[in-house]
């Protein structure tokens, strides 16, 4: 938005100060201008929760160990001279892998949630338009004070939230059985008994040493952080501050930049810090920066870059702290040239040299 000047120039016999709300006593032939405090803002940082914290569970399986066993395999028996006894096979059953009961996990479910934060607050406070086609001599009847408010900024963030947290289940697992071979006796001896003694064989089994269990992991919750402006001063209140009235018109300042380049020299450098820096730290003034080229090249070109060596002049106050809310940058390219050095005209490097020019001018706010 072009700013708009007010500048006043005091002389002796200026009688209406007053009436106009401007600077009391004020010395003969100094200058003014009309400083509006702005809002002050700071940012604020949140940290917001988007993930719960929540518990897995591990299933620890079931361990076995083998066993060694001596079974009977063949009983006792009685044998006789002249009828001896008969056998018969059969098979035993037997549990050779017992049954167990494991665990399943039933995993964590979630849902999702949302949540609107205000990231810039309801803003508002008076900006002066200069009314066209007026034909007042007097300026003051030139101008318009507007109250405009700008409204709140929102911002939806969007995060996970828990249902229901993880659980187990059981399942039973069946045992293994087999069966063993044995013989029996169909019939006995008769007559001369004989003892026939019985038989043994060594069996191996697994039997449950450990049952199945579980084991549980936390899982930390996840937050992050936002950012969000708020008014910490409100602004609005008005001064008038005295300036050198030389500063109020198009001030040359020497500053130089690299061919065909926005990047400032550090003898630039130096100028802005010797000449700019002490007039925004001393008073609270506005300051618009203006660059201007020759009319050699393109003029597209050579708008873009004074737009861009303007910007630098800007960009490098903001690196001293200057709030960017009071500078204004603008390129001018080759429409305000100095001389008669135009597009087509043979002029000598010093003419085009007074072209080449970057300059200042304190604003009201």
């Amino acid at each position: 938005m072009k700013q708009l000047l007010f500048t006043i120039c005091l002389c002796i016999g200026f009688n209406f100060a007053t009436a106009q709300n401007l600077p009391e006593n004020p010395d003969p032939g100094k200058c003014y201008v009309k400083c509006i405090t702005k809002d002050e803002f700071n940012e604020v940082s949140e940290t917001v929760q988007v993930y719960p914290a929540y518990t897995s569970l591990e299933v620890v399986p079931a361990t076995y160990k083998t066993v060694t066993e001596e079974v009977l395999v063949k009983e006792a028996s009685k044998k006789y001279t002249y009828v001896p006894a008969t056998y018969e096979t059969v098979e035993v059953p037997y549990t050779k892998k017992e049954g167990r009961t494991d665990l399943a996990v039933v995993p964590a479910s979630f849902g999702s949630d949302s949540r609107t934060y205000e990231i810039a607050p309801k803003t508002s406070g008076w900006e002066y338009k200069q009314l066209e086609d007026c034909n007042s001599p007097n300026k003051e009847d030139c101008v318009a004070a507007c109250f405009v408010e700008y409204p709140a900024q929102f911002a939806n963030l969007t995060f996970t939230t828990l249902v229901s947290d993880a659980t187990t289940t059981s399942v039973s697992i069946d045992g293994q059985n087999a069966t063993y071979k044995k013989r029996v006796i169909k019939t006995p001896a008769r007559m001369e008994e004989i003892t026939i003694p019985a038989e043994y064989a060594t069996i191996t089994r697994q039997v449950l040493d450990t049952p199945a269990s579980t084991r549980s992991n936390t899982v930390a919750a996840r937050s992050e952080t936002i950012t969000r402006t708020v008014l910490t001063k409100k602004g609005g209140i008005t001064s008038w501050e005295e300036i050198d009235c030389e500063l109020l018109t198009a001030t040359p300042l020497p500053i130089f930049y690299e061919t065909a380049s926005a990047r400032l020299t550090a003898a630039s450098k130096k100028v802005i810090d010797e000449r700019l820096l002490p007039i925004l730290n001393d008073k609270p003034v506005n300051i618009e920066i203006m660059s201007h080229t020759d009319a050699r090249g393109n003029d597209n070109y050579n708008m873009s870059l004074s737009q861009q060596r303007a910007n630098s002049v800007v960009n490098y106050l903001v690196s001293k702290g200057v709030s960017r809310s009071r500078l204004s940058a603008k390129g001018y390219g080759e429409s305000r040239l100095v001389n008669r050095c135009s597009n087509g005209v043979d002029c000598s490097q010093n003419e085009h040299q007074r072209n080449r020019r970057t300059e200042f001018r304190v604003l009201n706010n």
